[in-house]
């Protein structure tokens, strides 16, 4: 079993920056994707941004530019850093591991096996 807990949410002003950190225990997750999705009120759960097992990263057209995926296998986190945000990126945000056997079709929610709780980001206008 994995267990993931994210952190770093809040409210912050549009045109700010906000780092979530998404922390992982029970296994070693150097051979697992790594995601973040995000849902807001509404609204279908949608990916953001992930992390393959070997460090590629790949992005939504909504966050490019603006967003950075990043991890840390010696700490078993994986990182998101949101820069220049818009009260449209406003939503609950999710992290998710997926086992690197279940494919490699990263936007989708049905490659990650592993959610956590999500963590409020807020972004007022």
């Amino acid at each position: 079993q994995v267990q993931l807990v994210e952190s770093g949410g809040g409210l912050v002003q549009a045109g700010g920056s906000l780092r979530l950190s998404c922390a992982a225990s029970g296994r070693t997750l150097s051979s697992y994707a790594l995601g973040w999705f995000r849902q807001a009120p509404g609204k279908e759960r949608e990916f953001v941004a992930a992390i393959s097992w070997s460090a590629s990263t790949h992005y939504a057209d909504s966050v490019k530019g603006r967003f950075t995926i990043s991890r840390d296998n010696a700490k078993n986190t994986v990182y998101l850093q949101m820069n220049s945000l818009k009260p449209e990126d406003t939503a609950v945000y999710y992290c998710a591991a997926g086992y690197r056997g279940y494919g490699s079709n990263f936007p989708h929610p049905g490659v990650y096996g592993y959610w956590g709780q999500g963590t409020q980001v807020t972004v007022s206008s």
